[in-house]
Parts: structure tokens; sequence; C-alpha cells
């Protein structure tokens, strides 16, 4: 029987209680990965995955969270850096604190995420990171000055890393979603959204699930092993 190879892989997932980070937790457990996830909400095993209360914002939490994921499970070997949050208004509108807390979060964080594993997976050879980005990273949007510049950051960041760690046996990709079902679209007014499906060819905005399979595909040792560096598409062709 063919297989991903995530077996009893142990893989992180921040912002995993909603949303893509929910459907990509639920994915890999379905897989036979040992998952974890951070969120803003209790600390336990919840439907089979350990869920720890954090906030990637605080590098010192994060280190913590590493600690309490190895103990429990073991060492990791895939990290899906997903959370993130928009604060979205025209440039000239934009606060310094709605640049200051994207930063924080959709950039910061991914860094404060990846640091805590990168020497253990080094040292052991391999391992996988995941970071979501956005189709705004890639192309931009209106109204998310701040948004696209962290998003287009971390892809700058995963093109380094992978060139950095491919000698260690460790892998480095983006998968960037074009327009998701989540709560965070279902604050687009039904106008905008109605304009934003007729541009997708496939006419439709896609579902957490669909992201989920890519993060899934680019965490396999099996099915991307020879994949790092890249950016994956999950658009509809909204952007190619």
């Amino acid at each position: 029987m063919l297989s991903l190879g995530l077996e009893d892989k142990v893989v992180l997932v921040t912002g995993g209680s909603r949303g893509i980070g929910a459907a990509t937790v639920n994915l890999l457990k379905d897989l036979g990965a040992k998952v974890a996830y951070t969120s803003r909400n209790g600390n336990d095993y919840q439907n089979g995955a350990l869920a720890i209360k954090a906030d990637v914002r605080d590098a010192a939490a994060v280190e913590e969270v590493a600690q309490k994921v190895e103990e429990k499970l073991g060492p990791v070997y895939g990290i899906v850096a997903n959370a993130g949050i928009t604060k979205d208004n025209f440039y000239p509108k934009l606060s310094l604190e709605d640049w200051d807390s994207l930063i924080d979060v959709n950039l910061k964080g991914v860094n404060h995420t990846i640091r805590p594993f990168i020497s253990g997976m080094y040292e052991r050879g391999e391992g996988s990171i995941v970071c979501i980005s956005s189709i705004s990273g890639e192309r931009g949007n209106a109204g998310q000055t701040n948004y696209a510049a962290t998003k287009a950051a971390v892809i700058g960041l995963v093109k380094s890393l992978a060139r950095e760690s491919s000698r260690y046996g460790v892998r480095a990709n983006v998968v960037a979603p074009g327009f998701i079902e989540t709560d965070m679209t279902k604050a687009i007014p039904e106008k905008v959204k109605d304009k934003i499906t007729a541009e997708i060819p496939v006419r439709r905005f896609g579902q957490p699930e669909d992201i989920a399979w890519a993060a899934a595909f680019l965490l396999s040792p099996v099915a991307s092993k020879y994949v790092t560096g890249e950016v994956l598409r999950v658009n509809g062709a909204h952007h190619t």
C-alpha cells in the first residue's frame, strides 16, 4: 500500500485550531503522523493531537513548545508554519501598529517557529519545513500592503533557508494559497467576493483541505524528497 511516509513522524502545526491549520492537523493525523499544534486555547490532547497554548510572537513561548513536543512525542521531523493574521486597509490608512502586528506574527512568528527545531533537524539529517504564504505575497493585493509584504518576506526566508539546509538533508518549501473559505475570508463583503470569484478560472474559493494536502505533499519524505526552495501555488489558476 502506498503512503506519503508520514507514519509516526512528529509534525508541529502553528495556528492549528481552525481554518487551514485545523484541516492540516486533521489530515496529518489521518496520514499517521504524530501531530502537535499551537493555538491560543488550552493545553492537552484534543482529537488525537497535542494542543499547546502559545503565541508565535513570543520567542520564549515557542522554545517551550519545542521542549514539550519533543518530550511528549519525540524529535520533530516536520513544521507547518501556518499562524497568521490580517489587518487590511488602504496604504495611507494603515497605522504603524497595523504594520508591526503583522510583522510580529506573520514574519517574526515564522522565525520563532523554525529556530528551536532547525539544529536538531540538521543533527538528525532529516526534516521538512512548510511555510504558508499567500497569493498576496506573490502578486500583491489592494488593501493588503502590510500582509503582502510579510508573506513575500516568508517566501524569501524559505528560498534562502532551502539553500542552506539542503546539505543537512532538510527541505524548506512554501504553500501560497489563493482565496480559501476560512473565517478570514468570511469577512469579505459578498459583492467583493463575487468579483474575486469571477477572476478565478475555477470560479470558486478553495477549501482548507486543498492547502492541507499541499502541505502534506511537501512534508512527505517520499512524494517530495527532491523538492526544496519551491512555492506551491494552490489558487485555482488565479495567479500562475
